[in-house]
């Protein structure tokens, strides 16, 4: 599949979505409805282990469309667009987050606003040295209304989140490695190699056992759900349905 705005490639397990809408891959419409597809195709085949999402452009992802977000704001009358705009972008992100396979984003260049929101929606990011990251929504009187407030307060604490958020900061991969809003930072000549290897080495795992266990981290949060008993649930449904994991297992005492 391949559109003006994002085009989807496969290598062996791994789904690589690439963001290819110039200048600075913008979310627009567009995009967000290619996205939804996406989840689609995603979801219906077993097979995807993994999703890549990494860009085509010297920036990941900028943020908002400005020119779709200027015909939204033209006048009071239209604020509710633009909130339902933001919605189906909350709804696209939540989908990306929730699928039952491991995600990966690689940040080559500026994750701003949404851009950074749409990482950190994935599961996994790597970010070069020299790639700029930040949320910083507050310098024009708004937030960062996609999740980042919610995602950023989970994966790093208060603290961090009200910095980069209150404080509009902007990190590079390095900065953003050290405060662990990405997993890991290198040199922008070497991004693409180690994004790939990480792919293909998450793709030899068994979709179903991510799934449970990422089903099983979000219980962790969850207060109204008890996270011990998935545990026993998923271990057990694993070992009676899955012949790979039976297999893996087998292999493994046999040794």
């Amino acid at each position: 599949m391949s559109d003006q705005v994002l085009s989807v490639s496969r290598r062996g397990a791994v789904m690589v979505l690439t963001l290819a809408s110039p200048p600075v891959n913008a979310l627009s419409r567009a995009l967000i409805k290619a996205l939804h597809a996406v989840m689609d195709q995603v979801g219906a085949d077993k097979s995807i282990r993994v999703v890549h999402l990494r860009s085509e452009q010297k920036a990941f992802c900028a943020g908002a469309d400005l020119a779709e977000m200027r015909e939204n704001l033209a006048n009071p009358d239209l604020v509710d667009t633009q909130i339902a705009f933001v919605r189906d972008l909350q709804n696209v992100l939540k989908r990306i987050e929730t699928l039952p396979l491991a995600t990966l984003a690689e940040v080559g260049g500026a994750a701003m606003g949404g851009g950074l929101e749409l990482a950190l929606a994935c599961d996994f990011r790597i970010a070069a040295h020299e790639a700029k990251l930040a949320l910083p929504e507050v310098n024009l009187g708004l937030i960062p209304g996609a999740g980042g407030t919610q995602r950023l307060t989970r994966l790093c604490g208060p603290a961090i989140a009200k910095r980069l958020i209150l404080g509009a900061e902007i990190l590079d991969g390095e900065s953003a490695a050290a405060l662990g809003i990405v997993h890991w930072s290198a040199p922008r000549s070497e991004l693409a190699e180690k994004a790939e290897a990480l792919a293909d080495r998450l793709g030899g795992l068994p979709r179903a056992a991510i799934a449970a266990s990422k089903s099983c981290i979000a219980a962790s949060l969850d207060p109204s759900r008890d996270g011990y008993e998935e545990e026993l649930a998923a271990t057990r449904d694993l070992l009676l349905h899955e012949p790979e994991t039976r297999a893996r297992v087998e292999a493994f005492l046999s040794k």
